[in-house]
């Protein structure tokens, strides 16, 4: 069964918020690698909008709780530096695993959480597309 109108577009304002929160932690974190001067990761978003996901996506609520639920041990392990801003692997490993997960999360938000559209309906659409530009560009008529 899909989604209503009105649960559709929370789901997508949640995820677009939650997609946004998440890029610019990575891009802290990025920031950290060349630096190694510790950030504060944002986590605002998941208090607004992680009802809708565990709503609307529970299993992913789950992965995504995860991530944010381990925002502050990454906090924890990049703030832990040794002589000349040196990290022991333990923490580094800390920090890449948090990466690599919130990397997981927005591709799962990206894909999986996208408006429900069949995909017979879309490939049909596709080829519709694409057959109405083929035969435009050959110049004919679209009736026959």
């Amino acid at each position: 069964m899909g989604r209503t109108p009105e649960a559709q577009a929370e789901l997508e304002r949640a995820v677009a918020a939650l997609d946004r929160e998440l890029a610019a932690d990575l891009e802290l974190t990025t920031m950290f690698d060349q630096t190694k001067q510790a950030f504060i990761l944002e986590m605002g978003q998941w208090d607004i909008h992680g009802h809708t996901v565990a709503r609307e996506a529970p299993t992913l609520h789950a992965f995504l709780a995860d991530v944010y639920a381990r925002i502050p041990e990454a906090e924890s392990a990049m703030e832990r530096r040794g002589p000349a801003n040196t990290l022991k692997d333990g923490d580094r490993d800390i920090v890449q695993r948090w990466e690599g997960d919130a990397r997981e999360a927005q591709r799962l938000l990206r894909g999986d959480l996208s408006p429900q559209v069949p995909a017979a309906a879309a490939q049909r659409s596709l080829l519709s597309r694409l057959s109405l530009a083929i035969v435009r560009l050959l110049g004919r008529s679209v009736h026959r």
